[in-house]
């Protein structure tokens, strides 16, 4: 009988960590969560994965665990451009310092490391304390496997959308608020004029491709993960209804006018193929809720 895998997810009582983990789970796999519980819940706990509450940016050393990790899926961080601008050292610490002391326990068993990275790279790293985080991970992760072989992959992610995702509070994303102001009957919030074009990827997708990634070894690969279609904020809108009330609210510092994923060498080198559609997704999601 072929033995399980056991796998690491970090940031797994979060959005993506949590679709992930579930999907492991589904798949047979043995499956540990290391989780803060900053801006994940409790409630999306799965039966079957192992919790822990633990701080990365201060815990080093997981000899607590009885099954060593094949693979860890290091997706823990403070996610979002806006708040960054306000806690630019809390950020630094949870996104760079708990990749760095991953990424040495990596080293020290010889695991293989899947990192979050953020599509937010191509509107420059020096835009906002987020995406500078973020890139120093990517960064450590090239470093790591330049100078002790470790097998990175690193993961952009663009704009996800789906289930648990977080519909309120300064780590909500567009999507999810959307939902949220319709279901509340009330306008849909749009910053700035609404031209600004997002490449909306579903979190199923997202899952498949960090899966796929993790069957192969790399050292410091980037795979950008997205649909390689993108929408305006103002066409998601629409897709709440042609006539729903909108709300015009100044811009945010520090965001990209436009994201669009180039997903030719993903679906090359790790056989990412994304399926869903974000306007599918949002007619049946209003049907579900009507």
């Amino acid at each position: 009988m072929k033995k399980k895998k056991t796998y690491l997810v970090t940031g797994g009582a979060g959005f993506i960590g949590t679709n992930l983990i579930e999907r492991l789970l589904i798949d047979n796999h043995n499956v540990i969560c290391f989780d803060n519980y900053s801006t994940g819940s409790k409630d999306n706990e799965q039966n079957g994965c192992q919790y822990f509450d633990i701080d990365l940016a201060k815990e080093k050393e997981y000899d607590f665990l009885k099954d060593q990790p094949d693979v860890i899926f290091h997706l823990a961080a403070l996610a979002r451009i806006e708040p960054s601008f306000e806690f630019p050292i809390k950020t630094f610490e949870d996104n760079v310092n708990s990749t760095l002391n991953v990424l040495d326990y990596a080293r020290k068993n010889n695991i293989k490391v899947v990192y979050a990275g953020s599509s937010s790279y191509h509107g420059g790293v020096y835009a906002n304390p987020y995406t500078y985080t973020k890139w120093q991970g990517e960064e450590l992760c090239k470093m790591f496997s330049k100078i002790y072989g470790l097998s990175t992959i690193i993961c952009r992610f663009y704009n996800v959308y789906g289930p648990y995702q977080i519909t309120d509070g300064p780590y909500s994303a567009i999507v999810g608020i959307f939902q949220r102001q319709f279901l509340n009957k009330m306008p849909l919030t749009i910053t700035g004029d609404g031209e600004q074009r997002r490449d909306f990827t579903h979190v199923y997708d997202i899952v498949d491709g960090l899966i796929q990634s993790s069957k192969y070894s790399f050292s410091g690969s980037i795979f950008e993960l997205g649909t390689g279609v993108n929408y305006s904020i103002n066409e998601l809108a629409k897709m709440f209804g042609e006539k729903y009330p909108i709300d015009y609210i100044p811009k945010r510092e520090g965001e990209m006018l436009t994201t669009l994923c180039d997903i030719s060498e993903a679906k090359e080198k790790i056989n990412y193929n994304p399926i869903q559609d974000l306007e599918s997704y949002v007619n049946k999601w209003i049907q579900d809720n009507l």
